[in-house]
């Protein structure tokens, strides 16, 4: 199930309400068929992975981050999250879409599957943020917490989190003290970013529409079934 912000509920819910019409004349006329079901429109995922391209591409060339790229060449996987909104008025959410990519015994990317990130924020808060994320996958233990189940951050013993913002460095035993390092860009009224909560979520829907049928995290990332054209650009930007 995608997990998505209190706010886009909201708008859902008043998108979805009913409308209603009032005609002076009832009339019987035959209502049109339906048009025959398109096939699958990827667009989105093709978008999403020219932006996480971009996010790669220039986080860990950023100074502002001297740990990003020392975890991400000995990470057993990456998240990409190229865009995560954050918005509160005392009780709000977060959430975004993002790809998970990992690597393989030969030290090769796998191609990417698509996860969807969000949570829920309580306790008086006002404002709203914008930010760019990639956590590392530091262990075995964390990456097959993403695999096997919807993780929970801060609260799964499969993902002890750490979270580095800008300037700052991983803790001492860079890579050995966390299962997971996130790196967060923002941009906002928010100071920082917590992710305390936060819950990552397989998007088979998005991964079987981009690839096909059968195509699971499992299928993608470690037996390396499916491959895509579409995403050698993103692969050529992993370090």
């Amino acid at each position: 199930m995608r997990l998505l912000p209190v706010y886009v509920l909201l708008l859902s819910a008043l998108m979805c309400a009913p409308a209603f019409a009032v005609s002076s004349m009832p009339h019987e006329e035959t209502q049109p068929s339906p048009p025959a079901k398109a096939p699958d429109d990827i667009t989105d995922q093709k978008e999403l992975l020219v932006k996480a391209q971009a996010t790669v591409e220039s986080m860990l060339s950023n100074p502002d981050y001297p740990s990003l790229l020392n975890l991400a060449t000995r990470a057993k996987a990456i998240l990409i999250v190229p865009r995560m909104i954050k918005l509160s008025f005392l009780i709000g959410g977060h959430g975004g879409s993002g790809v998970l990519l990992a690597r393989g015994p030969d030290n090769k990317w796998s191609n990417p599957a698509f996860y969807t990130i969000g949570g829920i924020n309580y306790g008086f808060q006002i404002g709203g943020q914008s930010s760019e994320l990639i956590l590392t996958v530091m262990s075995e233990k964390g990456l097959r917490a993403l695999l096997d189940h919807e993780l929970t951050l801060g609260a799964d013993a499969g993902a002890s989190i750490g979270t580095i913002g800008r300037g700052a460095h991983a803790a001492t035993g860079l890579g050995q003290d966390a299962d997971v390092y996130a790196f967060a860009r923002s941009e906002g009224l928010y100071v920082g970013i917590s992710l305390d909560g936060t819950v990552i979520t397989p998007d088979t829907g998005w991964d079987e529409a981009f690839y096909g049928k059968g195509a699971t995290p499992e299928a993608i990332l470690i037996e390396r079934k499916f491959t895509s054209p579409n995403a050698d650009k993103l692969l050529g930007a992993m370090p």
